[in-house]
């Protein structure tokens, strides 16, 4: 399809000369997407009511752990990932300040004193002083013919010359531009809030996998202490000649390997705890918490309505913003088919003598409009639009995706709690039943009528049942938290800056 330079109508010439312009940009509308009117997910598991405590900014105080609270209000303001999107927020925010300067005059000087000589050879020669040129506008004026009276001769020159120069936002470019630098910061802003909302769910996650490691220390713990007293009753019946030597060894293998078990949970939980410090901003050597198994259940959560969902993700409002930035560019690139006014006034003084420098008959103007047009460009203006206007496109099908995955999360996460809370009902039943295993099988073994291998079996059913019980609980948790993520912790893009915001806010007004 063949990009054509718009038609401009008469009366929009005639208005964009009185009123500062008319727009390149096609009209701006977000694509329109459907919702669906209920998470399919949701039933057969408890969530929060509407009329209950909403997400909001603190979301995490929905778990009620003081200690969680005190590590995530330490995120907002010592970690570093959200520090540097917040700087990007402030460099975004300086574009637009400097689009909107383009708006206005460009007024400058360039005052000199000169002491020359020209050469005595130039019999005849006549010529202008002054005359330099500085981003397009020409600096100086026609000071008048070097006649040979000055040739070979020194004389001075002392000039104070003012120039401005201003173009008229006919079409639209510098209006587009501010629009889509104003667009790009509100994105900016948008994925400085995705980030620290990032930062706080991964923290929950890590101490809530860190807990975890603290309950399967106590459970091992206890499990070491139980093995020994077994393998002391191995050693009991063996010396009194009842049992064998053969149980001994079993029992003592069973013990070493779960005391070997039972160290290795220090790795895991050494990462997390130096996880969690990279993420509050401190020295990994410098940080430590105090061991406390996992004891926390997961909040009812309060999920809304899928259509709420567009409002209330930052990477949604980001990938949002960004079409419009797109949509803006494209108005910039149009405004390239039109000619350019510039209009433009040099003025000050100049003498000879610096007696007589800034006095009235050592005056200079010149004042004057000029129009610039591309003539030919073999199809580079063509292409450009078109440049930006598949651009766009690539926009649309982000924000799209972003839109379509975000309900996935939602979906994956709701389904994983529903899920978990059947299946924790029943692994709390097997580690009931795993428990009864090992006390009938202790019985029997100690009247004799079992070998200690049966106990051995009973005991690693019952270790292995409480793992896995300890380990979906974390999971139950996890999941709660990235639920939270995945609705956007509390925040509503009502939260993003306006452009008044994001042209004059103070530098900490969104941090």
């Amino acid at each position: 399809m063949k990009t054509r330079a718009p038609r401009i109508p008469a009366t929009c010439l005639l208005w964009s000369l009185i009123l500062g312009g008319c727009s390149m940009a096609p009209k701006y509308q977000p694509p329109l997407l459907e919702s669906p009117p209920a998470y399919k997910e949701i039933e057969g598991w408890k969530v929060a009511q509407p009329g209950d405590a909403a997400l909001h900014g603190k979301w995490w105080e929905l778990f009620n752990d003081p200690q969680l609270n005190a590590l995530e209000e330490q995120v907002d303001v010592s970690n570093q990932n959200i520090a540097s999107a917040f700087a990007s927020f402030l460099e975004a925010r300086a574009l637009v300040r400097e689009a909107q300067a383009q708006y206005y005059p460009t007024l400058t000087t360039a005052p000199s004193v000169t002491r020359s000589r020209s050469s005595a050879n130039l019999q005849g020669f006549s010529g202008t002083a002054g005359g330099t040129t500085t981003g397009g506008a020409t600096t100086g004026a026609t000071t008048g013919t070097l006649t040979t009276t000055t040739t070979g001769r020194p004389f001075n020159e002392f000039d104070l010359p003012f120039d401005a120069s201003w173009t008229p936002d006919l079409w639209g470019r510098v209006r587009n531009t501010v629009k889509g630098n104003v667009a790009a910061a509100q994105a900016s802003a948008a994925d400085l809030e995705n980030t620290r909302l990032t930062a706080q769910a991964e923290l929950a996650v890590d101490y809530y996998q860190l807990r975890t490691q603290d309950s399967l220390k106590q459970l091992l713990d206890a499990t070491v202490v139980a093995y020994q007293e077994s393998l002391n009753l191995t050693q009991a019946q063996f010396e009194t000649g009842i049992g064998t030597d053969e149980a001994v060894a079993q029992a003592e293998v069973q013990l070493q390997t779960t005391q070997a078990q039972d160290t290795n949970l220090g790795i895991a939980r050494a990462q997390y705890e130096h996880a969690i410090a990279l993420l509050v901003g401190q020295p990994a050597s410098n940080f430590s918490i105090a061991v406390e198994p996992l004891q926390a259940d997961p909040p009812p959560i309060p999920v809304g309505v899928p259509s709420q969902l567009l409002e209330r993700r930052p990477d949604i409002a980001a990938d949002e913003r960004l079409m419009a930035q797109a949509n803006a560019q494209i108005g910039v690139a149009r405004a390239a088919y039109f000619p350019t006014l510039t209009l433009s006034a040099t003025g000050g003084f100049e003498s000879s003598s610096a007696s007589n420098w800034l006095s009235w008959p050592s005056r200079f103007w010149s004042v004057g409009p000029s129009l610039a047009e591309t003539l030919f460009d073999a199809g580079l203006r063509r292409a450009t639009v078109q440049q930006y206007q598949a651009a766009y496109q690539q926009t649309v099908a982000a924000y799209r995706q972003t839109v379509l995955t975000a309900f996935q999360q939602v979906e994956d996460n709701l389904a994983a709690l529903r899920i978990l809370s059947t299946q924790l009902q029943q692994q709390d039943a097997a580690v009931k039943a795993s428990a009864r295993y090992v006390a009938i099988a202790t019985d029997r073994y100690k009247l004799g009528l079992d070998p200690y291998l049966d106990v051995i079996t009973a005991q690693t059913a019952l270790l292995s049942s409480q793992q896995t019980a300890a380990t979906l609980r974390m999971q139950q948790l996890t999941d709660s938290v990235q639920l939270i993520e995945a609705l956007g912790g509390g925040w509503d893009a009502s939260q993003l800056p306006s452009q008044r915001d994001v042209a004059h806010a103070s530098p900490t007004a969104t941090h």
